[in-house]
């Protein structure tokens, strides 16, 4: 009785490795870094000709897990928070500011909601805090208020700012102002302060341990 030559069989293993979905996975804390980097999404209020709408609201990018709604902190909470976790980016005054941008992108990728974030310069405005204020302080300090969107505001003015998560510094000047800023921004921090500047500067302020 002639044989029968058997089919290959196909195992499962021979068809290639399966992918494996990455989703669901939280990224870990942003660890930012100065330097140049590629066109990004413009920011809300990036200064232009005419304000038809208000700036658009910043929100973490595509597959970014977003977090639930918090409770906003009692004054007493407050009082008693633990310090806040210190970051420090090496800046120049000039760079300052872009390391400043960069950082807000790393937090909004790992997660971070745009009214978790407050961004302090210590010398020249932000573009988009010159651009608000040009249409007065009430409007500015409103979009504070709402909670809903990253807030820029400079040293001289930061005083009036809330306790937010996260608090982003911009060394890019103001020598005389520095002193103070530093620990305003740490005590507006409630669990992230991100310092991009000189670090021989922050760590005179802030203290070595930094």
């Amino acid at each position: 009785m002639p044989l029968i030559p058997e089919e290959p069989q196909i195992h499962e293993s021979a068809q290639g490795p399966r992918a494996t979905p990455a989703s669901g996975r939280t990224a870990p804390t942003p660890r930012p870094v100065p330097g140049p980097r590629p066109a990004a999404p413009s920011r809300p209020g990036r200064p232009g000709p005419l304000r038809p709408t208000p700036p658009a609201q910043r929100a973490p990018r595509d597959g970014a897990v977003k977090p639930g709604p918090s409770a906003p902190a009692s004054p007493a909470a407050a009082t008693t928070s633990a310090v806040p976790q210190v970051q420090l980016i090496p800046a120049s005054a000039e760079g300052a500011l872009d390391a400043a941008e960069e950082a807000v992108d790393l937090l909004l990728e790992s997660g971070r909601a745009p009214g978790d974030v407050l961004v302090i310069t210590t010398g020249e405005q932000h573009p988009w805090a010159a651009h608000e204020l040009s249409f007065g302080e009430a409007p500015y300090w409103a979009q504070h208020d709402a909670g809903d969107d990253v807030f820029y505001a400079d040293a001289a003015v930061a005083g009036r700012a809330g306790v937010r998560p996260v608090v982003v510094v911009a060394v890019n000047g103001g020598d005389d102002t520095l002193t103070a800023a530093l620990p305003l921004a740490r005590a507006r921090a409630g669990a992230l302060l991100i310092c991009c500047g000189d670090p021989q500067r922050i760590n005179a302020v802030l203290g070595a341990g930094v």
